[in-house]
C-alpha cells in the first residue's frame, strides 16, 4: 500500500484459484481511503478526492488432475491356452508349467506388478484361490513358471484325490498404486501325481489341545525316520486332551495348511471333519500318512527305572506330566550308574539314550539295534530328571536340584557336624539359630545340620554350597541361601571361618566371613589417603598371611573395614592385638615382611608377627 499525500488511495487485491470447469474468477477488492486533511495558511479548508483505479488480476492454471483419474488394464492371458490339459508327472516334480500373459497398462505409465491365480472353474472369482504365486523381478514378470510339486501340493491341499483330473481356470491380478485388475480367465484341466505325495510336517490343533484352536500355536508332531534317516510319513506327538474337545491335523502352522480331519467311515482323509479326543489325560497320538489312519495310546504315567535310583530295576520313579510333552520329577540319584524311561510300566515301551549323543532319545521298539543305550547318572544326590517328548527330537536332561522343603516345625536344637563329630551346637534365639562366633570349615569336607548331636534326628540342608558367591574378596561377604528339611550334605566352596545363621520363620540360611586387609599408610605425614590395603590370604583354620613391602614407622592395622579393626599400642613384631586396637607402629625398619594374625572365632583378640624376609 502506498500513501499519497492529498489523494486516496485504491489497494486492489487479487487472488487466484484453482480453474474449475474450465472458468476463471477474478476477485477485487476495493478499498477507500478517507480524505487527508491539508491546512493551509490560517483559514484551513479540506478537499476530498476519490480516484478509482480498476486492475485487472493475473489468471494461473490448475494443473492438478483429479485423484483416481487414471486406468489400469488387465493383462492379456497367453498359455496355456483355453481348455488346455496339463498331466503331472510325479517322477519329475521339478519340472516346470508356463503361463504368460501381456502387459496391463497404466492410462499414466505407473509401473505394474503381476500374480497368478488358479482356482476351481466352479467358482465365480478369485477370492480364494487355490494357488497365488507373485511373480519374479519383484513382481514385474510376465510370466511364471510353477514346479509341478508345488501344483500337486496346492491342488492336494484343496481336497483333490490323487491320479485326478481337476477342472481350474487361471488368471492374472495386475496391481499399480491402489488399483487392481483381474484379467478375464482361461480354463485348464491339471491331472494331478499318480501317488499322494505327504507333507513333511505335520500338527495338531483343536479345541481339546493344550494350545487351543489357534493354528499359529499348533502342536508339532514327530516325523518317525527309518534307519538311513528317510521319512516314514509317520508322526508321533506326545500331549493332553480334553474331554468332549476336538482337533485336525495341518502341514502348516498357518491357515493356508494342508488339513486332515476323520473320514465318514473311519480313518483319516483331507479336509475330513474334526477328529473326536479320545478322553481327558494325556496320549501319545500316531498319524500314518501310508495308511491314512490315526491312534491314541493313553499314557498313564512315565517313569524312571534302573539301578541309579533306589527302586533299581524292580520298582519305578514316577515322573510328574508339565505339560506340552514335558515330564519330570526331583529323585535321589543314588548311584551313578544307568536307567530308563518307562512308559505304564510295560518293558514294550522303553525310552533310551541315542549312542553318541548326550541327552538324545529314542523308543527302543523304534530304534535299530545297537543304536541306543541306557542313560547314565554321573553323580548323586538329588536331582531334578526332565523328559522332553516334544518336536523332532525328544531329549532328557539331569541337573542337581537345588530347592529344598521349607522346615516344618522348629527344633529344639541344632548341631552342625562333620562325620559324626559335633563342630558347633548353634544358639537358639526365638526363630533362629546362630553359631556362637565364627566356625572354621574346609573345603574338603562335607557337613550336616541335624536336631540331635548323633544324627538320628530331623536333617536340614541349604540349596547351595557355604562360602559360594561372586565376590569372594570383599570385605565382609554374606549370601542367604534357602533352607528346609532334607539330608543332602551341605558343600563349603573355599576354606574360612563363617558365621552361620537359620532363621526357622524364613527358611533362610545365612552365612558371612571376613576377609583380612593389612592398612599400612603414613599417619603422621597425612598419608591416609595413599594407604595401601593389602588383601591377606586365609589359611585354615582362623589365620591369614602375606608378604609385603614395608615402611620403616608406618601405621598399621589388620581390617575388614569396619566390623574388624586389629591394634595394639605395642611395638613388638609378635603379640595380641585387640578388634578395635590403635595403630601398630612397631616396624621401625622398611623391609619385606611376612605379616600372619590367628584370630578367636568371635574376632575380639588375634595373636599377629611380622617377620622380616
Amino acid at each position: 500500500m502506498f500513501l499519497f499525500f492529498g489523494l486516496p488511495f485504491l489497494a486492489c487485491f487479487h487472488e487466484n484459484r484453482p480453474k474449475t470447469e474450465d472458468r476463471q474468477e477474478l476477485y477485487f477488492q476495493v478499498i477507500h481511503v478517507p480524505y487527508f486533511y491539508i491546512m493551509k495558511k490560517i483559514n484551513a479548508f479540506f478537499h476530498l478526492v476519490a480516484l478509482l483505479f480498476v486492475m485487472s488480476a493475473c489468471e494461473e492454471k490448475d494443473n492438478i488432475e483429479p485423484v483416481g483419474n487414471w486406468e489400469l488394464s488387465s493383462a492379456v492371458l497367453g498359455n496355456p491356452a483355453e481348455n488346455a490339459t496339463i498331466t503331472l508327472d510325479e517322477t519329475k516334480p521339478d519340472a516346470t508349467v508356463r503361463f504368460e500373459w501381456g502387459a496391463a497398462m497404466s492410462s499414466k505409465n505407473y509401473g505394474v506388478t503381476y500374480k497368478l491365480v488358479l482356482d476351481s472353474a466352479e467358482n465365480a472369482d478369485f477370492k480364494t484361490p487355490i494357488l497365488t504365486m507373485a511373480t519374479g523381478d519383484a513382481g514385474k514378470n510376465q510370466f511364471l513358471t510353477p514346479t509341478a510339486t508345488q501344483l500337486d501340493q496346492a491342488l492336494s491341499a484343496a481336497g483333490y484325490d490323487a491320479n485326478t483330473t481337476v477342472k481350474l481356470k487361471w488368471a492374472v491380478i495386475a496391481q499399480s498404486l491402489s488399483k487392481e485388475s483381474v484379467s478375464p480367465s482361461k480354463t485348464v484341466s491339471i491331472t494331478r501325481f499318480a501317488h499322494e505325495t505327504h507333507p513333511t510336517t505335520l500338527y495338531i490343533s483343536g479345541s481339546a489341545t493344550e494350545k487351543g484352536t489357534d493354528v499359529t500355536q499348533a502342536i508339532q508332531l514327530r516325523p518317525l525316520k527309518d534307519a538311513n534317516g528317510n521319512q516314514t510319513h509317520v508322526f508321533e506327538g506326545y500331549t493332553s486332551f480334553t474331554s468332549g474337545g476336538t482337533f485336525k491335523i495341518y502341514s502348516q502352522q498357518n491357515a493356508q495348511s494342508l488339513v486332515y480331519g476323520a473320514a465318514n467311515g473311519g480313518g483319516l482323509r483331507k479336509n475330513g471333519t474334526a477328529i473326536a479326543a479320545p478322553g481327558a489325560g494325556t496320549y501319545r497320538v500316531t498319524v500314518n500318512l501310508n495308511t491314512n489312519t490315526y491312534s491314541f495310546l493313553k499314557i498313564d504315567r512315565w517313569s524312571m527305572v534302573g539301578s541309579a535310583i533306589a527302586a533299581g530295576w524292580g520298582g519305578d520313579e514316577p515322573l510328574q506330566y508339565k505339560g506340552n510333552g514335558v515330564w519330570q520329577t526331583s529323585v535321589d540319584i543314588e548311584k551313578t550308574e544307568g536307567f530308563i524311561f518307562r512308559a505304564n510300566g510295560d518293558w514294550g515301551y522303553l525310552m533310551k539314550r541315542v549312542k553318541g549323543t548326550t541327552n538324545q532319545l529314542v523308543m527302543e521298539s523304534q530304534a535299530a539295534a545297537g543304536t541306543f543305550e541306557d542313560i547314565p547318572a554321573t553323580a548323586v544326590g538329588k536331582h531334578i530328571v526332565t523328559m522332553n517328548l516334544n518336536g523332532e527330537q525328544y531329549t532328557y536332561s539331569i541337573v542337581k536340584d537345588e530347592t529344598v522343603t521349607p522346615p516344618a516345625a522348629m527344633p529344639d536344637k541344632l548341631y552342625l557336624l562333620q562325620g559324626g563329630t559335633v563342630v558347633a551346637e548353634l544358639v537358639k534365639d526365638g526363630t533362629t539359630f546362630k553359631t556362637n562366633g565364627f566356625i572354621a570349615l574346609e573345603k574338603s569336607k562335607t557337613y550336616t545340620l541335624n536336631a540331635a548331636n548323633d544324627g538320628s534326628g530331623t536333617a536340614f540342608t541349604t540349596t547351595a554350597k557355604v562360602g559360594e558367591t561372586t565376590t569372594p574378596d570383599a570385605d565382609a561377604v554374606t549370601v542367604p541361601v534357602d533352607f528346609g528339611t532334607g539330608s543332602a550334605p551341605i558343600a563349603v566352596t573355599r576354606d574360612q571361618a563363617y558365621q552361620i545363621t537359620i532363621n526357622f520363620a524364613t527358611g533362610k540360611l545365612t552365612w558371612k566371613y571376613y576377609n583380612i586387609k593389612l592398612f599400612h599408610w603414613d599417619d603422621a605425614g597425612g598419608g591416609w589417603d595413599a594407604r595401601n590395603e593389602y588383601l591377606m590370604t586365609y589359611k585354615h583354620p582362623y589365620t591369614f598371611e602375606g608378604t609385603f613391602a614395608l615402611k620403616a614407622n608406618y601405621d598399621l592395622k589388620f581390617n575388614s573395614p569396619w566390623d574388624v579393626q586389629f591394634g595394639s599400642n605395642g611395638t613388638a613384631l609378635s603379640g595380641t592385638m585387640t578388634n578395635g586396637g590403635p595403630n601398630f607402629k612397631g616396624v621401625t625398619q622398611a623391609g619385606t615382611y611376612k605379616a600372619t594374625i590367628t584370630v578367636t572365632p568371635d574376632y575380639k583378640t588375634a595373636e599377629y608377627s611380622f617377620v622380616k624376609q
